[in-house]
């Protein structure tokens, strides 16, 4: 690796300018996971580092409002979410995505800000708070801004985030009844990137019908993908197995499919049409609180 300079700020007003809107070279560091990877490979070569490992403690906590909504702290590590006991009461699905959500280690030192504001298709986060209607607190020198999770993305490491703006904070919205699944396929070991992301949410309507429903893919394209029409064929049905092969159908059209070492595009398509199918299921029989 080449030699860059080092910032340990202690707010993160003051991390915040730390960082240049002008030089990519200047880049934050929180777990540094993905980036000490990028680094140690060349593809990255920073001037200078700012880590937030030093910033407000109130920035690596994870709580339920009054309003049942999730709070977590940017700085939050994986593993924290992970134990987190109102996670796993009030948002069992995320603590049933983490279990395979890379390696314990990798879980330990990765933060939660850094797995949104990568923009790595593969991750596993993304796309799960993308479909529970999660928000991003992001502050910048110019304020702060809300962004949904599923507008971070522009593109394949491409997110809408500024040079000198942070993820200080996540909101998930509450579940209220709201049936969740998040489901991946990976080519090699279970805990290894996906081949495929896939996360839905629906509300409950009557008789058990699927109201409002979310359908989020990645790993398969190169960025977190809603699926609208997808979604069209849903809502209203009671999410059968002939519902779900229509809505396997209208997935794979307006789908386009990225091919990587993870497999080819016409394996990916097959693999939607499966574990749609599959998440659809797993919703069903998932009560959330």
């Amino acid at each position: 690796m080449t030699p860059f300079a080092w910032d340990e700020p202690r707010t993160l007003k003051d991390a915040v300018a730390c960082l240049d809107p002008e030089d990519s070279s200047v880049r934050p560091i929180a777990g540094g996971t993905a980036l000490m990877l990028m680094m140690k490979t060349g593809v990255f070569a920073p001037s200078r580092l700012v880590s937030l490992a030093r910033i407000e403690p109130q920035y690596s906590q994870i709580r339920v409002d009054a309003s049942g909504a999730l709070k977590i702290g940017a700085m939050a590590s994986l593993s924290a979410l992970e134990q987190s006991a109102d996670v796993a009461k009030h948002f069992p699905v995320i603590t049933r995505t983490l279990l395979t959500l890379s390696n314990v280690r990798v879980r330990n030192v990765a933060r939660v800000g850094g797995a949104l504001a990568h923009g790595d298709p593969h991750m596993d986060l993304p796309p799960l708070l993308a479909a529970l209607g999660a928000k991003a607190l992001v502050v910048g020198r110019d304020g702060s801004r809300e962004v949904a999770v599923q507008n971070l993305y522009l593109g394949y490491y491409e997110t809408v985030l500024a040079k000198d703006e942070l993820i200080a904070e996540i909101t998930v919205p509450p579940l209220t009844g709201a049936r969740a699944a998040y489901m991946k396929c990976t080519s090699r070991s279970a805990d290894d990137w996906p081949a495929l992301g896939l996360a839905v949410r629906w509300d409950v309507g009557p008789a058990s019908a699927i109201r409002n429903p979310c359908v989020i893919v990645s790993a398969a394209t190169e960025k977190v993908t809603r699926l609208p029409e997808t979604e069209k064929v849903l809502d209203g049905s009671n999410g059968d197995e002939t519902t779900a092969r229509r809505a396997g159908d209208a997935a794979v059209a307006e789908v386009a499919f990225l091919s990587d070492a993870h497999g080819s595009g016409a394996y990916k398509k097959e693999l939607l049409r499966v574990y749609l199918a599959r998440a659809i299921r797993q919703a069903r029989g998932a009560v959330a609180p």
